[in-house]
């Protein structure tokens, strides 16, 4: 009885590692494990904002699934699903790089690829678009996640475009 066990916590072991050689998720971008809830503003419109995140494929990437809706109408919704993987590996004292996908509500047309490193608390991610760029900025202190949007133009004038200020919440399906 004792090796069938040992053979199932290994198979669940096994069945949670990452391929060899695969770019480790920054601890920053795992931080965010779980589900998330609280407010915030879109183009000077008041949200309220749930995150579900969890990491996926064998551990090797991440995924947070978000959900908002008008404080003012219900019915004005917006979804989003962003992966999350490691970049290539640092060096020395070097930020961890990570890689990204966005893509939401609007379509097919409106995904983007990004960039970003790791911080002490927190990471950063940059989406590039035709007409602008958008600077993602993900901090998690003391219990609070922060996450602000910044759009970029090409001169490298940031305007503000997004806030939000979230708690751990409860997961309406349990814990992934």
């Amino acid at each position: 009885m004792g090796s069938v066990w040992a053979t199932i916590v290994l198979a669940a072991s096994v069945a949670n590692a990452a391929e060899p050689g695969a770019a480790q998720l920054p601890p920053a971008v795992s931080a965010l494990k779980g589900c998330w809830q609280g407010d915030g503003e879109v183009m000077g419109k008041p949200v309220t904002i749930t995150l579900s995140a969890k990491p996926i494929v064998q551990d090797a990437m991440f995924v947070v699934d978000v959900d908002s809706s008008a404080k003012a109408d219900a019915h004005d919704r917006y979804s989003a699903h962003l992966i999350f993987g490691g970049g290539k590996p640092s060096t020395g004292n070097a930020a961890e790089q990570i890689v990204g996908f966005w893509a939401d509500s609007f379509g097919g047309t409106f995904t983007a690829t990004g960039n970003g490193v790791s911080h002490k608390d927190g990471f950063e991610m940059v989406y590039r678009y035709p007409e602008d760029t958008y600077v993602n900025r993900w901090r998690l202190i003391g219990g609070r996640l922060t996450w602000d949007i910044a759009a970029r133009d090409d001169k490298g004038k940031e305007t503000r475009f997004a806030g939000y200020s979230l708690a751990r919440a409860e997961c309406a399906t349990g814990p992934s």
